[in-house]
């Protein structure tokens, strides 16, 4: 990070500095090695002193009425420090909070009459001095009498953030003002808690990541073994870093928490009191500290608007920014005051606004000045080059782009110079330690007034895909960053008020509209095997208790598991044949269109414990170094299934990894990738309902999984006789049936066989006679005979 000191001679900034930053607190990003702390002086050219009237003060006076008292209800809260304070919203241009020996909070940009703000005495603060505010979304944090409050001002309510033990400070954290982004709401959410000035390895630091109601111990690495005292910690978004400020012997330096900044401190620069710091929001990665006699900035690759008043009456405006740029000197303007504070309302229109006490009621009224910069310097007596963009666009403004792994982005600007003008554009990006990109400057044509308009193509994938850069300048290719991309033209006058950078957030992380498919060409249905319309119709199914276990640990239950089966989740089943060793066909798709079969790697469980199923490599076969990961080491790491994922998977092919190979013949159950791993079905027919993680951590940042269902068929029953005495006994039936027909005939023209036949027809005669006497003998009593009958319902009786 590279800190610049605004002090010289000549613009020494003194005293008690209000400071204003374009759009409100900005916070930087630090970048490469030289984002490190380097203090130099600003390169700068002070235009002569300006004594015109700045701007003409309106006040604000509004809501009062004669005879209506007004009640000031709960703790009165104040700012101790002798600078006031404006916090505008970044993102909810209308909402502020102006700190001072009054708070006050407006959601109208102070265009209405205001009584101090408070706090319901029921939160009982003690003492309600206010130390820190921030923004986290439609919350305001406030830090008061060292504990953090939550004012959810849509709603109206207060309440107290829960889990942090120790005193506090400060908190810290960012806005990201994107619609529609998880990635952007997340951002949001983070903040830090800390008590400032706390030797670091005994401090305890907090954070959050639901926006300020819960908090959460941070365990920042090694903090024990820092030395000095706590500046600060804070989100460095655009960077994908934590940094923490550290002070020790008047020096101040950041500490960064990610390869491959974390190597080491950066470098120093003077910390000559407490310092508060002003991070800009949109992630643009400026960084602004500074107390009564001191500025300094920190940029990244962005420019930004400054403004300073100080105790002499003198106004400074200038740009913040890459390359230097002038600073102008309203001198003698009668504009300071105790409460006096500044905002920009919008480029190159500067507001200092200050509140004005009433005797007669307690609600204060404001007074605005409203200074129009670019009407300024339109003056002829400054002497300011007339800027010489015309036009300086791009369609990525105010959109979030994300680039997942192996993606890339490409994105255009426009540019038109003045005529008889030449324009040198610059494009940066604030973490190129996980962002590259390839730029092309070429003319496109020409205006109606013969303009030449250029074209500014920007080809950007991930730093570690250029093959360009060293693994030490390169963050770790697993871990989501992002980075913001600005568009900007060289020594660009302080006149181009309008003329703003182009800047985007770029996601280097997981593509919400991605999504795995499992290929379904050929399903039981399609061909007959189940219907449609009864798998619709509350279909269940029963798992044998022999097949299953509810502890996912391959061992027996108790009972049967009777399941229903979800159509409308699941659809109908692939149809599997039992004795085919299979393994699913895995389709990426982003949003409804089709992008490829995915060949990483990735696991499969059956969501319901079955187990009658394994795999066709052990971790020796499939050449494995170390021992691979399993379902059942997985589930006793994490306390439960469905926990493996591209975060904690390690591959037994690794080299890194060096958990030594000490059972060979244990199943491989990794599927893809390098293996021809399959699954092979034992000898039963049925559904399984498979959950399938992709665990390869470099084909994406996302966590790609889903659920399916299969149906095995083509297994017989066991036949509890073997082929060969099935075919034996069938043989010998034949042969002996030839012979009893060969036999018997000359068996009856015997003596003996004359015997036998007599005494056959004497039995059929005495059959014949028992059962005529007893048939009518029933019919006589009428009564049904002894035994077992059908029930007229098709059931079975007793008598």
């Amino acid at each position: 990070m590279r800190m610049r000191s605004l002090q010289s001679a000549r613009t020494r900034i003194v005293q008690r500095l209000p400071v204003a930053v374009e759009g409100q607190w900005w916070r930087r990003k630090p970048k490469s090695r030289l984002m490190l702390m380097l203090v130099a002086a600003v390169t700068m050219w002070l235009r002569p002193l300006v004594t015109a009237q700045l701007c003409r003060a309106r006040t604000v006076r509004t809501g009062k009425v004669f005879n209506v008292i007004q009640d000031i209800q709960g703790d009165r809260l104040y700012f101790q420090s002798t600078t006031t304070r404006l916090i505008k919203h970044p993102c909810e241009k209308n909402i502020a909070l102006y700190l001072g020996k009054q708070v006050f909070f407006t959601t109208d940009n102070f265009e209405t009459s205001l009584i101090p703000f408070t706090i319901p005495t029921s939160m009982q603060v003690g003492v309600p001095e206010v130390t820190s505010a921030h923004f986290a979304g439609s919350l305001l944090l406030l830090v008061v009498d060292q504990k953090v409050y939550i004012y959810d001002y849509e709603n109206n309510s207060w309440s107290m953030s829960l889990g942090i033990k120790h005193p506090v400070t400060h908190v810290s954290g960012d806005n990201c003002c994107y619609t529609g982004s998880l990635f952007c709401m997340h951002i949001s959410n983070l903040v830090f808690a800390y008590f400032r000035g706390d030797q670091i390895s005994q401090t305890y630091i907090y954070y959050s990541n639901t926006g300020g109601f819960s908090f959460w111990k941070y365990h920042y690495d090694r903090q024990a073994e820092i030395v000095g005292s706590l500046g600060g910690i804070f989100h460095f978004f655009s960077l994908s870093q934590v940094a923490m400020l550290v002070v020790d012997q008047g020096k101040g330096m950041f500490k960064y928490s990610e390869h491959p900044l974390n190597r080491s401190f950066g470098l120093s620069f003077d910390y000559n009191g407490t310092l508060d710091i002003l991070i800009a929001p949109g992630q643009t990665g400026i960084l602004l500290l500074w107390f009564e006699n001191s500025l300094l900035f920190s940029h990244n690759a962005d420019e930004n608007e400054l403004a300073v008043i100080t105790r002499e009456d003198n106004l400074y405006y200038g740009n913040l920014g890459i390359v230097p740029s002038s600073i102008i000197k309203f001198a003698d303007q009668h504009i300071w005051s105790e409460e006096a504070a500044l905002m920009f309302q919008s480029p190159g229109i500067l507001e200092i606004l200050t509140p004005l006490p009433d005797t007669a009621f307690p609600a204060f009224d404001f007074q605005k000045c409203l200074v129009n910069i670019q009407a300024l310097l339109m003056d002829p007596e400054l002497h300011v080059g007339k800027c010489k963009i015309e036009v300086l666009t791009g369609e990525f403004i105010y959109r979030m782009y994300t680039i997942d792994m192996h993606s890339q982005l490409e994105l255009t600007a426009s540019l038109i110079p003045q005529p008889g003008t030449s324009l040198i554009p610059l494009v940066m990006v604030s973490n190129p330690h996980s962002l590259g990109f390839q730029a092309t400057f070429y003319e496109s044509g020409y205006t109606l007034d013969g303009n030449t308009k250029y074209k500014l193509d920007i080809f950007l994938k991930q730093q570690q895909h250029w093959g360009r850069t060293d693994s030490n300048f390169t963050s770790s290719l697993k871990r989501a960053t992002m980075s913001t991309l600005t568009v900007d033209i060289a020594n660009k006058e302080i006149s181009c008020v309008d003329i703003k950078p182009l800047s985007t957030l770029i996601s280097v992380g997981c593509d919400l509209d991605k999504k795995i498919v499992i290929q379904n060409k050929v399903s039981a249905c399609s061909k007959g095997v189940l219907d449609p319309l009864t798998l619709q119709d509350n279909y269940s199914f029963i798992i044998e208790k022999e097949f299953y276990d509810p502890g996912f640990q391959g061992q027996q239950s108790s009972e049967d598991l009777h399941v229903f089966y979800s159509y409308q989740q699941l659809g109908c089943p692939l149809l599997v044949y039992y004795d085919t060793p299979w393994k699913p066909v895995v389709e990426l798709w982003r949003k409804d269109s089709f992008q490829e079969v995915v060949d990483a790697e990735y696991v499969l469980l059956e969501v319901n414990g079955q187990f009658s199923y394994s795999y066709s490599l052990t971790a020796q076969s499939a050449m494995c170094t170390s021992q691979p990961q399993n379902w059942t080491t997985m589930i006793k790491e994490f306390g439960g299934p469905f926990f493996w994922n591209r975060e904690n998977y390690v591959s037994c092919h690794d080299p890194k990894n060096n958990a030594p190979l000490r059972w060979p013949d244990v199943q491989y159950q990794i599927l893809g990738g390098r293996t021809a791993n399959q699954i092979i079905f034992g000898h039963n027919n049925g559904f399984y309902v498979f959950y399938i993680s992709i665990v390869d951590p470099y084909y994406s940042y996302c966590q790609l999984e889903t659920i399916f269902s299969i149906y095995v068929y083509g297994a017989f029953p066991v036949q509890l006789v073997s082929a060969g005495v099935v075919i034996l006994l069938l043989i010998s039936s034949i042969l002996g049936s030839i012979w009893l027909a060969y036999k018997t005939p000359k068996l009856l023209c015997t003596a003996r066989g004359r015997r036998i036949k007599r005494f056959v027809a004497q039995l059929c005669r005495r059959c014949k006679t028992v059962c005529q006497f007893r048939a009518s003998a029933t019919a006589r009593a009428g009564t049904e005979p002894l035994g077992r009958h059908r029930t007229p319902h098709g059931g079975r009786s007793d008598h």
